[in-house]
Protein backbone atom coordinates (compact mmCIF):
# COMPACT_ATOMS: atom_id res chain seq x y z
CA UNK A 1 0.00 0.00 0.00
CA UNK A 2 1.36 3.29 -1.10
CA UNK A 3 2.24 5.53 2.39
CA UNK A 4 1.74 9.07 0.80
CA UNK A 5 -1.85 7.67 -0.55
CA UNK A 6 -2.68 6.50 2.54
CA UNK A 7 -1.28 9.18 4.52
CA UNK A 8 -3.34 12.04 2.62
CA UNK A 9 -6.18 9.65 2.57
CA UNK A 10 -6.12 9.49 6.69
CA UNK A 11 -6.12 13.27 7.01
CA UNK A 12 -8.99 13.46 4.30
CA UNK A 13 -11.25 11.22 6.94
CA UNK A 14 -10.00 12.68 10.02
CA UNK A 15 -10.83 16.59 9.04
CA UNK A 16 -13.97 15.00 7.66
CA UNK A 17 -17.27 16.12 9.25
CA UNK A 18 -19.92 15.37 6.49
CA UNK A 19 -18.80 12.22 4.33
CA UNK A 20 -20.78 10.30 2.93
CA UNK A 21 -19.64 6.53 1.71
CA UNK A 22 -20.68 4.56 -1.37
CA UNK A 23 -20.26 1.20 -0.41
CA UNK A 24 -21.14 -2.01 -2.83
CA UNK A 25 -20.71 -5.62 -2.82
CA UNK A 26 -17.00 -5.73 -2.02
CA UNK A 27 -17.80 -4.76 1.41
CA UNK A 28 -19.45 -7.46 2.03
CA UNK A 29 -17.64 -10.27 0.90
CA UNK A 30 -15.37 -9.44 3.45
CA UNK A 31 -18.36 -10.30 5.87
CA UNK A 32 -18.82 -14.24 3.52
CA UNK A 33 -21.42 -12.80 1.54
CA UNK A 34 -21.27 -13.56 -2.51
CA UNK A 35 -20.66 -10.76 -4.98
CA UNK A 36 -22.62 -10.64 -8.44
CA UNK A 37 -20.16 -9.81 -10.76
CA UNK A 38 -16.81 -11.98 -10.31
CA UNK A 39 -15.78 -14.86 -11.76
CA UNK A 40 -17.37 -16.58 -8.70
CA UNK A 41 -20.14 -14.31 -8.39
CA UNK A 42 -24.15 -15.06 -8.54
CA UNK A 43 -24.31 -14.03 -12.30
CA UNK A 44 -22.02 -17.32 -12.89
CA UNK A 45 -24.90 -19.37 -11.23
CA UNK A 46 -27.21 -18.33 -13.66
CA UNK A 47 -28.42 -15.59 -15.59
CA UNK A 48 -29.47 -12.51 -14.71
CA UNK A 49 -32.65 -12.37 -15.89
CA UNK A 50 -33.69 -14.15 -12.67
CA UNK A 51 -33.30 -11.21 -10.88
CA UNK A 52 -35.83 -9.81 -13.20
CA UNK A 53 -39.46 -8.54 -12.93
CA UNK A 54 -40.55 -10.55 -15.30
CA UNK A 55 -39.08 -13.83 -14.01
CA UNK A 56 -40.51 -13.49 -10.34
CA UNK A 57 -44.00 -12.99 -11.94
CA UNK A 58 -43.32 -15.84 -14.35
CA UNK A 59 -42.09 -18.24 -11.84
CA UNK A 60 -42.51 -16.80 -8.65
CA UNK A 61 -41.98 -20.58 -6.43
CA UNK A 62 -38.54 -20.52 -8.26
CA UNK A 63 -37.19 -16.71 -7.90
CA UNK A 64 -37.84 -17.17 -4.09
CA UNK A 65 -36.02 -20.35 -3.79
CA UNK A 66 -32.76 -18.90 -5.70
CA UNK A 67 -33.47 -15.33 -3.91
CA UNK A 68 -33.18 -17.17 -0.31
CA UNK A 69 -30.09 -19.69 -1.31
CA UNK A 70 -28.32 -16.86 -3.11
CA UNK A 71 -29.18 -13.37 -1.33
CA UNK A 72 -30.68 -13.82 2.05
CA UNK A 73 -27.55 -14.11 4.98
CA UNK A 74 -29.23 -13.83 7.79
CA UNK A 75 -26.13 -15.50 9.43
CA UNK A 76 -23.77 -13.02 8.49
CA UNK A 77 -22.30 -10.37 10.64
CA UNK A 78 -20.35 -7.49 9.67
CA UNK A 79 -16.77 -7.02 9.42
CA UNK A 80 -14.16 -4.49 10.38
CA UNK A 81 -15.18 -2.26 7.94
CA UNK A 82 -18.85 -2.03 8.70
CA UNK A 83 -17.67 -1.57 12.49
CA UNK A 84 -15.40 1.38 11.51
CA UNK A 85 -18.18 2.87 9.40
CA UNK A 86 -20.75 3.00 11.96
CA UNK A 87 -17.81 4.27 14.74
CA UNK A 88 -17.39 7.37 12.60
CA UNK A 89 -20.68 8.06 12.25
CA UNK A 90 -21.06 8.05 15.82
CA UNK A 91 -17.68 10.59 15.71
CA UNK A 92 -19.44 12.77 13.33
CA UNK A 93 -17.41 12.32 10.06
CA UNK A 94 -20.52 9.94 8.21
CA UNK A 95 -22.86 11.70 7.76
CA UNK A 96 -24.66 9.36 5.22
CA UNK A 97 -23.98 5.67 3.81
CA UNK A 98 -25.20 4.96 0.10
CA UNK A 99 -24.99 1.41 -0.42
CA UNK A 100 -25.87 -1.10 -3.33
CA UNK A 101 -26.29 -3.64 -0.73
CA UNK A 102 -29.16 -5.59 0.55
CA UNK A 103 -27.55 -7.67 3.55
CA UNK A 104 -28.58 -4.93 6.12
CA UNK A 105 -25.07 -5.23 7.27
CA UNK A 106 -24.35 -1.50 7.79
CA UNK A 107 -27.21 -1.40 10.39
CA UNK A 108 -26.52 -4.64 11.96
CA UNK A 109 -22.75 -2.73 12.60
CA UNK A 110 -24.38 0.16 14.01
CA UNK A 111 -24.88 2.86 11.65
CA UNK A 112 -28.27 4.55 11.47
CA UNK A 113 -28.26 7.17 8.34
CA UNK A 114 -27.85 4.22 5.38
CA UNK A 115 -29.99 4.44 2.11
CA UNK A 116 -30.26 0.71 0.48
CA UNK A 117 -30.45 2.02 -2.69
CA UNK A 118 -31.37 -1.12 -4.31
CA UNK A 119 -33.47 -2.56 -1.41
CA UNK A 120 -33.14 -5.13 1.48
CA UNK A 121 -33.69 -8.62 1.11
CA UNK A 122 -34.98 -8.48 4.58
CA UNK A 123 -38.56 -8.13 3.82
CA UNK A 124 -41.11 -8.68 1.16
CA UNK A 125 -44.40 -6.98 0.59
CA UNK A 126 -47.83 -7.54 -1.13
CA UNK A 127 -47.88 -5.44 -4.43
CA UNK A 128 -51.62 -4.95 -3.77
CA UNK A 129 -52.33 -3.99 0.28
CA UNK A 130 -49.01 -3.47 1.25
CA UNK A 131 -48.72 -5.67 4.14
CA UNK A 132 -45.04 -6.63 5.01
CA UNK A 133 -43.76 -9.71 5.85
CA UNK A 134 -40.30 -10.72 7.00
CA UNK A 135 -38.28 -13.26 4.75
CA UNK A 136 -38.27 -15.44 7.46
CA UNK A 137 -42.11 -15.88 7.15
CA UNK A 138 -41.38 -16.25 3.68
CA UNK A 139 -38.84 -19.22 4.35
CA UNK A 140 -41.63 -21.02 6.72
CA UNK A 141 -44.58 -20.29 4.01
CA UNK A 142 -42.88 -21.81 1.11
CA UNK A 143 -42.15 -24.87 3.19
CA UNK A 144 -46.12 -25.39 4.35
CA UNK A 145 -48.13 -23.56 1.34
CA UNK A 146 -48.86 -23.83 -1.99
CA UNK A 147 -49.15 -20.27 -3.01
CA UNK A 148 -47.25 -19.19 -0.45
CA UNK A 149 -46.64 -15.99 -2.84
CA UNK A 150 -49.53 -15.37 -2.82
CA UNK A 151 -51.00 -12.26 -0.01
CA UNK A 152 -53.04 -14.33 3.00
CA UNK A 153 -54.62 -11.12 4.04
CA UNK A 154 -56.33 -9.33 1.06
CA UNK A 155 -58.23 -10.03 -2.23
CA UNK A 156 -58.29 -9.23 -5.59
CA UNK A 157 -59.47 -10.28 -9.20
CA UNK A 158 -55.93 -11.37 -10.90
CA UNK A 159 -53.93 -13.46 -8.33
CA UNK A 160 -50.52 -12.04 -9.76
CA UNK A 161 -51.76 -8.23 -7.96
CA UNK A 162 -51.06 -10.11 -4.37
CA UNK A 163 -48.05 -11.46 -4.98
CA UNK A 164 -45.73 -10.34 -2.07
CA UNK A 165 -42.36 -9.54 -3.60
CA UNK A 166 -39.27 -9.01 -1.86
CA UNK A 167 -38.22 -5.54 -1.44
CA UNK A 168 -34.96 -5.76 -3.26
CA UNK A 169 -34.84 -3.64 -6.88
CA UNK A 170 -35.33 -6.49 -9.88
CA UNK A 171 -34.13 -5.81 -13.14
CA UNK A 172 -36.91 -3.67 -14.55
CA UNK A 173 -38.18 -2.71 -11.06
CA UNK A 174 -37.90 0.54 -9.84
CA UNK A 175 -37.14 1.14 -5.70
CA UNK A 176 -38.19 4.11 -3.85
CA UNK A 177 -35.04 6.01 -4.29
CA UNK A 178 -35.74 5.71 -7.69
CA UNK A 179 -38.72 8.34 -7.28
CA UNK A 180 -37.54 11.95 -8.75
CA UNK A 181 -37.94 12.56 -5.00
CA UNK A 182 -35.48 10.00 -4.02
CA UNK A 183 -32.95 11.13 -6.30
CA UNK A 184 -32.95 14.37 -5.42
CA UNK A 185 -32.46 13.57 -1.85
CA UNK A 186 -29.27 11.63 -2.49
CA UNK A 187 -27.98 14.21 -5.11
CA UNK A 188 -28.32 16.73 -2.20
CA UNK A 189 -26.32 14.59 -0.10
CA UNK A 190 -23.22 14.33 -2.46
CA UNK A 191 -23.39 17.91 -3.01
CA UNK A 192 -23.19 19.08 0.84
CA UNK A 193 -20.34 16.14 1.10
CA UNK A 194 -16.79 17.09 2.18
CA UNK A 195 -15.55 13.81 1.01
CA UNK A 196 -16.68 10.61 -0.88
CA UNK A 197 -15.82 7.20 0.30
CA UNK A 198 -16.23 4.69 -2.38
CA UNK A 199 -16.21 1.17 -0.80
CA UNK A 200 -15.85 -2.32 -2.48
CA UNK A 201 -17.81 -1.22 -6.16
CA UNK A 202 -17.07 -0.86 -9.55
CA UNK A 203 -19.40 2.03 -10.05
CA UNK A 204 -20.94 0.48 -13.13
CA UNK A 205 -24.12 0.10 -12.41
CA UNK A 206 -26.69 2.72 -13.45
CA UNK A 207 -27.89 4.99 -11.96
CA UNK A 208 -25.77 4.04 -8.82
CA UNK A 209 -22.12 4.79 -11.08
CA UNK A 210 -23.22 8.54 -11.59
CA UNK A 211 -23.15 9.61 -8.13
CA UNK A 212 -19.67 10.83 -8.08
CA UNK A 213 -20.24 13.08 -10.64
CA UNK A 214 -22.60 14.86 -7.91
CA UNK A 215 -20.00 15.82 -5.93
CA UNK A 216 -19.27 19.45 -5.18
CA UNK A 217 -16.11 20.98 -7.21
CA UNK A 218 -12.82 20.12 -5.16
CA UNK A 219 -14.21 17.68 -3.34
CA UNK A 220 -11.92 14.66 -2.70
CA UNK A 221 -13.01 11.07 -3.59
CA UNK A 222 -11.03 8.07 -1.62
CA UNK A 223 -11.84 4.34 -3.56
CA UNK A 224 -10.80 1.22 -1.57
CA UNK A 225 -11.70 -1.32 -4.26
CA UNK A 226 -10.04 -4.73 -5.52
CA UNK A 227 -10.84 -3.76 -9.30
CA UNK A 228 -10.75 -0.91 -11.35
CA UNK A 229 -13.47 2.05 -11.65
CA UNK A 230 -14.19 4.62 -14.08
CA UNK A 231 -13.18 7.38 -11.68
CA UNK A 232 -9.24 6.11 -11.09
CA UNK A 233 -8.06 8.77 -12.89
CA UNK A 234 -10.20 11.20 -12.52
CA UNK A 235 -8.87 14.89 -10.36
CA UNK A 236 -8.32 14.55 -6.54
CA UNK A 237 -9.15 10.76 -6.64
CA UNK A 238 -7.01 8.67 -4.63
CA UNK A 239 -7.51 4.49 -5.16
CA UNK A 240 -6.57 1.93 -2.79
CA UNK A 241 -6.69 -1.53 -3.96
CA UNK A 242 -6.65 -3.43 -0.70
CA UNK A 243 -9.06 -5.24 1.97
CA UNK A 244 -11.32 -2.49 2.41
CA UNK A 245 -11.92 -3.63 6.75
CA UNK A 246 -7.78 -3.32 6.60
CA UNK A 247 -7.18 -0.38 5.35
CA UNK A 248 -9.70 1.12 7.43
CA UNK A 249 -8.76 0.04 10.45
CA UNK A 250 -5.22 1.18 9.70
CA UNK A 251 -6.55 4.57 9.01
CA UNK A 252 -8.77 4.33 12.01
CA UNK A 253 -5.63 3.46 14.13
CA UNK A 254 -3.75 6.53 13.05
CA UNK A 255 -6.84 9.01 13.10
CA UNK A 256 -6.96 8.75 16.75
Amino acid sequence: MDKNTMDSCTKIIKDAKNMVVLTGAGISTESGIKDFRSRTGIYKLAPEYILSLDYFYKYPKEFYQFAIENLYHPEAVPNKGHQILAKWEREGKVSSIITQNIDGLHQKAGSHNVIEFHGTIRTATCQNCGKTYSTSEMMTRLDTMEDFYVCSHCKTKRKEDQFIKPDVVLFGDTGEWFSTEGFNYILNLLRKADCLLVLGTSLKVTPFSTFPQYKSAGVPVIIINKGDTPYDFAPNTFVIKESIGTTLARMDENIN
